[in-house]
């Protein structure tokens, strides 16, 4: 049963870092990885772990596919039970039952400091509300994302971290693959 989820950053998105999932999945099986699933176009791969720590992984990941793929995106690893308790300690349960679609999971590369966690949600100046995990964001966008100033590139510049963000029913769907 897969263990672990990755997320890619930059794939497939406004027109760069395309990649085909049939491209990565194959990558995936030819390293090791023989189970590896994808899911959405987005660069979501779930997978068995081959025991090495996240960012170890994240790493080999990378290098990986900057060689054999010939792109370089960011790779967030996340153990099933991290993401599991993730999702269980989701703030905005309400916002999530009744608008899934507006409420964003983020993976970050690094812990945000609480100080700029802090800064970053008194500099929003849309209605949107940022609460932060240890290695990760709940942002909810009531108007949507669409055209919503709080960007990633606005998170990773107040959180002085890279990150990868995907909607609240693509994180439930992630965790049902690593629950099955």
């Amino acid at each position: 049963m897969p263990d672990r989820i990755a997320l890619l950053r930059a794939v497939n998105v406004g027109g760069t870092g395309k990649l085909a999932m049939a491209d990565l999945t194959a990558m995936f099986v030819k390293l090791g990885f023989p189970d590896a699933k994808t899911l959405l176009q987005s660069g979501n791969v779930v997978f068995t772990g081959d025991g090495r720590k996240a960012e170890a992984l994240e790493k080999f990941l990378e290098a990986e596919t900057e060689k054999r793929l010939k792109l370089a995106p960011d790779y967030f690893v996340r153990t099933a039970k991290e993401w599991e308790a993730i999702i269980v300690a989701n703030p905005f349960v309400r916002e999530a039952e009744a608008d899934p679609g507006r409420l964003v999971l983020a993976a970050l590369k690094d812990p945000p400091a609480p100080e700029a966690a802090k800064a970053l949600q008194t500099a929003l100046k849309g209605r949107e509300t940022v609460r932060a995990g240890t290695r990760h964001l709940y942002i909810y966008y009531p108007d949507g994302q669409g055209t919503s100033k709080l960007t990633m590139t606005v998170i990773e510049r107040h959180l002085s971290t890279r990150g990868t963000a995907r909607n609240w029913n693509t994180a439930l769907k992630l965790k049902a693959l690593v629950q099955t």
